[in-house]
């Protein structure tokens, strides 16, 4: 949040083939073929929503909390919307406060993700969707939002813990939609355009959470 007031893991890349290989098998005359593959493809089509289920998370280990269904936007990415951007912010308060406030319908803010200073991923978006988190709708359309426990101000809430749940999460994110792991695809709160938030602030290490990131990204899965 960051206001001035306060399934399994996978790569889940996704193409836009359906079609192509529907009018591939079809002009060679395979009818039974075509319908197989449609039948098995149809999700990637952009426009045809991809299955859900209850509860599912896009991280292995994360615990889902649904938020409101006022705090963000139901979708299809990446066919809809690409997903290039990983948004970095401080909740400004508690776990418990953020969990509360992104349930809260009357709040029209949540993001994707929230780490807590002990390393708990918790998921209450699901990726596929639009979150309202960045403050500009074309970064929300593009990004995945991960809050994280703790204050600005206060450098001791950013445990090692928490910069390295973070770091495997953003590195599986990155891996799952093919973002370049630099500063211009991973980028604070306060660097989208016509944010009025500061954080994750100067206390956040963004030395050590890209070194993190870099790491997690060439370990294996």
């Amino acid at each position: 949040m960051g206001q001035r007031k306060a399934s399994k893991d996978g790569d889940r890349k996704v193409g836009r083939r359906a079609l192509l290989i529907g009018g591939t098998v079809a002009a060679a005359g395979s009818a039974v073929l075509a319908r197989d593959e449609l039948a098995r493809l149809w999700w990637r089509t952009p426009g045809v929503e991809k299955p859900r289920e209850e509860g599912a998370v896009d991280y292995t280990g994360a615990r889902w909390v649904a938020a409101s269904d006022a705090n963000w936007r139901r979708a299809d990415r990446p066919d809809d919307f690409g997903i290039d951007m990983v948004i970095v912010h401080v909740t400004q308060g508690s776990f418990d406060s953020a969990v509360k406030a992104f349930r809260d319908p009357g709040h029209k803010a949540a993001t994707h993700y929230i780490v807590r200073q002990d390393g708990h991923v918790t998921q209450m978006i699901r990726e596929l969707d639009v979150a309202y988190h960045a403050g500009n709708r074309d970064y929300n359309e593009r990004s995945v939002g991960i809050e994280h426990e703790g204050f600005v101000d206060r450098p001791q809430d950013f445990t090692d813990e928490m910069y390295e749940a973070s770091a495997r999460l953003t590195a599986r994110i990155c891996a799952r939609y093919d973002i370049p792991v630099d500063r211009e695809h991973i980028i604070g709160h306060v660097e989208v355009p016509g944010a009025d938030h500061t954080d994750p602030g100067r206390h956040w290490d963004w030395d050590k959470y890209m070194r993190l990131v870099r790491r997690a990204r060439t370990a294996p899965a």
